[in-house]
């Protein structure tokens, strides 16, 4: 690969920047992130070694051919195109955004949807305000390699008291392992307003070795509610390094709904913060462990305003080897009274090999507050199992059907038909 990043710092941060021609503004923040990078320590996951992990595989700037029409784009990205063409659809081809569609009816209510890399020059005010703010660049290494190489993009506003029908839909695809693939989805929902966005991030690559190092940022201002349903099925050789923040202002609402489907190693961390008085965070994350995979999930919410809610539940199931270390973090900041967090992490084993680790965490600053946790690891049901059996249902087909119930709370949830039935085939292959 072309970019050492063991050795990246505050210079090739700068040459990568100014080969794109890009703002001034941008150019100088990229170098400060590049400066970061050849400093700090890659973060440290709970029970999870990722300093063993090939993580320092980037590629080169490796820009898609850019398609006036879905009909354009490449066989094996249309094959990934939803049924259910709607009124906003954005895509990423490796290393660049390479298609956005809009209605005429959405940008005439003043929404906006275009690559991030272009709405640094075209909306460059609401980018310097709000880009990597909540995951900011210096948290860790990985962040500072975002930070200095983030392409393509996805940048999503939607103005006051503006409600978007149907889901805005990001298309996020890579199938050249030497093209760097640092997708960041920063969304502005402003007062009032309501979005559903829908992200489906895969490769093509087979088992050659790729890293995404991706990053989501919501902005929720007052009163606002925003849904974001993520499918993510990475191939075996790929490692997903992916990062989730919402900051909520009072009144506002983020729900989250993550499947986390891939074949290689999974680094994923999804936090809420509660800044505003009655915000609300809804997370729902599911994963499937299959193979040689180590996989760490965190979950986190963290109240600062009064009267907040968050519920957070994680569902894995591990087979054969893989391993799975699922975090969930309540934080109740001093002064969020009457604030309420509720977390449950629950792992079905299905080999004797694979491994499971529910770590649920509650750190509390305030009295007046409710907080609760629930955590369990353990196998099929085998009442369960006998009951079915006893209806006429195989075995096999009795233990898939409690699988498939115990993983439903979140498949179901997917607010896109295609994208629930891609889940339902990635699940069908991943317990096959």
């Amino acid at each position: 690969m072309s970019t050492p990043t063991a050795s990246f710092g505050r210079d090739a941060a700068s040459s990568i920047a100014r080969s794109k021609n890009e703002p001034a503004w941008l150019v100088a923040w990229r170098e400060n992130a590049g400066e970061l990078a050849s400093t700090l320590e890659l973060p440290k996951p709970e029970k999870t070694p990722i300093q063993r992990w090939p993580l320092d595989l980037y590629g080169t700037d490796r820009p898609g051919a850019k398609a006036d029409s879905a009909s354009q784009l490449p066989e094996a990205l249309a094959k990934l195109l939803p049924a259910e063409a709607g009124g906003a659809l954005i895509v990423q081809h490796n290393s660049s955004v390479v298609y956005t569609h809009l209605s005429d009816e959405l940008k005439a209510k003043g929404v906006v949807l275009t690559s991030l890399e272009e709405a640094a020059r075209s909306h460059e005010a609401l980018v310097r305000q709000h880009l990597m703010t909540a995951y900011t660049p210096d948290e860790h290494k990985l962040a500072a390699l975002h930070a200095a190489l983030w392409n393509g993009g996805v940048f999503l506003y939607v103005p006051r008291g503006v409600e978007i029908e149907e889901p805005v839909q990001a298309l996020l695809f890579a199938d050249d392992a030497e093209a760097t693939f640092v997708p960041h989805v920063l969304i502005v929902a402003e007062a009032n307003s309501r979005v559903t966005v829908v992200e489906n991030a895969s490769t093509a690559v087979g088992d050659a070795a790729l890293v995404l190092n991706g990053a989501v940022e919501v902005f929720a201002k007052a009163g606002s509610q925003v849904r974001y349903a993520a499918v993510h099925s990475l191939e075996r050789g790929a490692i997903d390094v992916s990062y989730r923040r919402a900051v909520l202002e009072q009144d506002a609402r983020i729900e989250w709904i993550v499947g986390e489907l891939q074949d290689g190693n999974i680094l994923s961390d999804t936090k809420t913060i509660l800044k505003g008085n009655g915000s609300t965070s809804d997370a729902k994350i599911i994963t499937v462990g299959a193979g040689k995979q180590r996989m760490s999930l965190t979950t986190g919410a963290v109240h600062f305003g009064l009267s907040t809610e968050s519920d957070m539940i994680t569902r894995a199931v591990m087979k054969e080897e893989g391993t799975a270390v699922i975090n969930g973090v309540t934080k109740i900041e001093k002064g969020a009274t009457r604030a309420n967090g509720q977390q449950t992490e629950k792992v079905l084993m299905l080999s004797p090999k694979a491994r499971g680790d529910a770590n649920p965490i509650l750190l509390i600053d305030e009295d007046d507050v409710k907080a609760g946790h629930a955590a369990s690891v353990g196998q099929v049901n085998a009442e369960q199992v006998h009951y079915l059996m006893s209806r006429g249902i195989s075995k096999t087909e009795a233990e898939r059907l409690i699988i498939y119930g115990f993983l439903d709370p979140v498949v179901s949830e997917i607010p896109l038909e295609s994208v629930r039935e891609q889940l339902q085939r990635i699940l069908e292959r991943k317990l096959g």
